[in-house]
């Protein structure tokens, strides 16, 4: 079993309370479209996934739709979701009799092979398992029930079906094991860090804190958190006094074990925040949904603290309520919209988002005005409607739409070639 060091001075440090004050919440522009624009990415991502590992490239609609919660799919038809994204994926049926199908887009197949690629270089690999050893180690006890972890596997970066590969390649490091659910109180399947490694105990805070150069405070081990505001925000000046305060007190690694300190302390909020700004960290995107980091702090002992200092701490994490969910997202991890540390998978992510948002050119619909329609129906070879100026344009009020006879063939001629494609 693997403990955090506990180190006793941190027993001496003074008691005091968060001030009695309302810390109002001021919307960030920046931040919300940072998670705005990743609507529906990890849903695409899931199905790509899924399409890919089917044998024939290609699986029913029928299929999906059972497995809608296990992909997390939005609650509107899986055929109008797939409609949504044409760029990415196909619709067609095999041949007569066949349930529908569904397969990638040769542009996301290409997208695929590119995100295969940064998956299964070395230095990738390398770069998850700290991550995952890091989150692993911030338990104390070195060990996560998998589908904890499997809540976390989108931000943590992890490929699919991560599992076999982790415990192939990296024996030294982990081991599935059993433990006991704190939720539920059963023996659930976990994933276990077989030995504390040192080099990977040392926070990011912590390192940049001992680069020199950075502009950041000094002071022996009372270490800052960085702190920025959105434009139209104020704090209260006794919460401003209070957080200058709070600041100057001693930083205790993440990776220790402080849970001697009284629960309500100040001291032991801050320990708090730095375990969740390390955890924040270690996400690819520097975000989660609150729900995740709610999840985690049962495991590792926090219960509510974790969204005490969420709720204090406004300049430190920033909670956007966008895409019917509630993200809290790592602020100084971001220039405006920009992720200060690029990240290849960050990459890859926005090109699939780019793939998302391209539409698909499809003809325009021919414009037929009412007045003209009976003359066309007696007159089907005239091609063009006689000319006429603004103000008999004006007059006409009865303007609908009817599709050409390329449009209306269209669908059908596609459909055949997707055929003639699936037979060969």
């Amino acid at each position: 079993m693997i403990l955090r060091v506990t180190r006793a001075p941190h027993r001496l440090c003074q008691t005091r309370a968060f001030v009695d004050a309302k810390v109002k919440w001021v919307r960030d522009p920046y931040l919300d479209f940072v998670v705005q624009r990743e609507k529906n990415l990890r849903q695409v991502i899931s199905l790509k996934n899924l399409i890919v590992s089917s044998p024939f490239k290609s699986v029913p609609l029928s299929s999906v739709s059972l497995m809608r919660q296990n992909l997390k799919a939005p609650t509107t038809s899986i055929s109008k979701f797939f409609q949504l994204y044409p760029s990415v994926f196909i619709q067609f049926q095999p041949s007569l009799g066949l349930h529908p199908h569904v397969k990638l887009t040769s542009q996301s197949l290409a997208l695929h092979k590119e995100e295969l690629t940064i998956h299964n270089s070395q230095p990738h690999r390398d770069d998850i398992v700290k991550r995952l050893a890091k989150l692993l180690m911030l338990t104390g006890a070195g060990k996560l029930p998998l589908y904890v972890i499997e809540k976390l596997q989108w931000d943590l970066g992890l490929p699919y079906k991560f599992i076999p590969a982790l415990l192939a390649d990296y024996p030294e490091y982990f081991q599935v094991c059993s433990m006991r659910d704190c939720s539920t109180g059963e023996q659930t399947l976990a994933l276990e860090l077989l030995s504390w490694r040192e080099d990977l105990s040392v926070s990011e805070l912590k390192k940049r804190h001992s680069l020199e150069g950075n502009g950041w405070r000094r002071n022996g081990n009372h270490i800052a958190f960085p702190m920025s505001f959105p434009r139209g925000f104020d704090l209260e000046k006794k919460v401003l006094n209070w957080v200058e305060e709070w600041q100057r007190l001693p930083y205790i690694s993440p990776y220790e074990n402080a849970f001697h300190l009284a629960p309500n302390s100040d001291q032991a909020e801050k320990w708090t925040t730095a375990v969740l700004h390390e955890l924040l960290y270690l996400m690819v995107s520097k975000k989660t949904e609150k729900e995740n980091i709610f999840c985690l702090g049962e495991y590792l002992g926090f219960g509510s603290r974790f969204k005490k200092a969420i709720v204090h701490h406004p300049g430190i994490f920033y909670v956007s309520n966008k895409i019917r969910t509630q993200t809290v997202v790592l602020r100084e991890a971001y220039n405006k919209n920009f992720l200060v540390e690029k990240h290849l998978l960050m990459g890859m992510r926005h090109q699939y988002i780019h793939l998302m948002n391209k539409a698909v050119r499809r003809p325009r619909p021919r414009i037929i005005l009412a007045s003209s329609r009976g003359k066309r129906q007696n007159n089907p070879s005239a091609n063009k409607e006689p000319k006429r100026n603004a103000k008999a344009k004006l007059e006409e009020s009865n303007v609908y739409f009817q599709p050409s006879v390329e449009e209306d063939d269209r669908p059908c001629r596609v459909t055949e070639l997707q055929n003639n494609a699936f037979h060969e």
